[in-house]
């Protein structure tokens, strides 16, 4: 479950629909001029750590609900996004234990984060540290890794880079192998480093593509997840992936 990730200003009122005077100026203060990289994800829980109190404490009484009615507990797996520093998954990671424990004690659950920054890319030794999973949210590792906004780079500047030959696809629809992926694999290794159990994942529509689901299988990673109507082709996707992996096993013991 990821928990918050919109921009701030995605749950404030608009302007013109403020008539207090001091509800406006919030408003205003509160207004970013690059929202996208400023107050959301982890740092919104971070700065109003009440939010993700609230999100948490949901989860930890609706799996406490399922078990009290006959069901097996249910494995909860919380998410922080847009995690950077060390520091920010620590302190919320403590936040969820002490939720948790005041909710569901001896519920079982993971604690982890999405990949969706170059530097939790490259700090991924010191991230796994306090995490038990990653999940490479490939959307957003895109943007940040290639400094392009999907919204305003797709049917603008990126259309022509891909009918002038600049580019051979289109780094949100086919996963980048070349820089966000080695971005990935050095997450991978570095992550595992620290904590070899560690579970791994990506999720986007890059999880749904097949080329991208073999990059994944070949990284090493334990999971892709994608978008609904996607799912079919993603699990054929990683059938070939393993299948083709068995078969350069083979040929390379049998010498051909």
């Amino acid at each position: 479950i990821r928990l918050l990730d919109p921009p701030l200003h995605e749950f404030l009122p608009p302007l013109e629909e403020a008539h207090d005077a001091r509800m406006r100026q919030r408003i205003k203060t509160l207004t970013e001029s690059n929202p996208m990289l400023g107050t959301r994800g982890c740092r919104l829980g971070i700065q109003w750590p009440e939010i993700y109190e609230m999100q948490v404490r949901a989860i930890a009484r609706a799996a406490k609900a399922v078990h009290e009615r006959g069901g097996d507990p249910p494995l909860v797996e919380i998410m922080h996004p847009l995690v950077g520093f060390r520091e920010e998954l620590r302190r919320l990671r403590e936040l969820t234990e002490r939720v948790m424990e005041e909710e569901a004690p001896g519920l079982e659950y993971l604690c982890g984060t999405m990949i969706e920054l170059p530097r939790a890319a490259l700090r991924a030794g010191e991230i796994a540290e306090v995490a038990d999973f990653f999940s490479f949210g490939t959307n957003d590792l895109t943007q940040t890794a290639l400094g392009m906004s999907r919204d305003d780079a797709e049917g603008k500047f990126l259309t022509f880079y891909l009918e002038d030959g600049v580019l051979e696809r289109n780094p949100f629809e086919v996963l980048d192998q070349d820089g966000v992926g080695e971005l990935m694999r050095i997450a991978v290794e570095r992550g595992r480093e620290t904590k070899p159990e560690i579970k791994l994942g990506i999720c986007g529509e890059h999880g749904g593509e097949p080329s991208s689901v073999a990059f994944c299988h070949q990284i090493g990673l334990d999971y892709v997840s994608c978008s609904p109507y996607r799912v079919p082709l993603a699990r054929l996707a990683a059938a070939q992936a393993v299948l083709q992996e068995a078969h350069r096993a083979e040929y390379v013991q049998t010498g051909g």
